[in-house]
């Protein structure tokens, strides 16, 4: 499992975790696309936008393997601005490819663009 360096661990002063430290030894969790619902609480919509400006700011528009990136958090935004970058896609592999729908992802959280600071 690649480990992406100097990517942030979860979102500051929170438990919102965006990596993982080691594989799941039962199993690698499964990638799917979570439902964002409009009344999500604020505290997990700040979690969403600062793992969508951590990935753009650690990735920008090149493609990544998921690694130790989050499965939970990373399924908020698959699908939709994080997609699979190859096919066919293994979404139980941390091996796998992806990366930022630029477009998708600057209509859904304009702020992770505009320079904001989410920390």
């Amino acid at each position: 499992m690649l480990k992406h360096r100097g990517f942030p661990g979860r979102l500051p002063g929170t438990d919102f975790q965006f990596t993982i430290r080691r594989p799941n030894p039962k199993g690698v969790t499964p990638l799917k696309r979570l439902e964002r619902f409009r009344d999500r609480r604020p505290p997990d919509r700040k979690a969403d936008l600062g793992f969508m400006q951590a990935l753009w700011e650690h990735f920008g528009e090149e493609t990544f393997e998921r690694g130790n990136l989050d499965a939970g958090r990373l399924s908020w935004l698959f699908g939709r601005e994080v997609v699979p970058a190859e096919d066919p896609f293994d979404p139980e592999s941390y091996e796998a490819l992806l990366r930022i729908d630029v477009d998708v992802a600057r209509a859904s959280f304009p702020d992770a663009f505009d320079g904001a600071d989410w920390r």
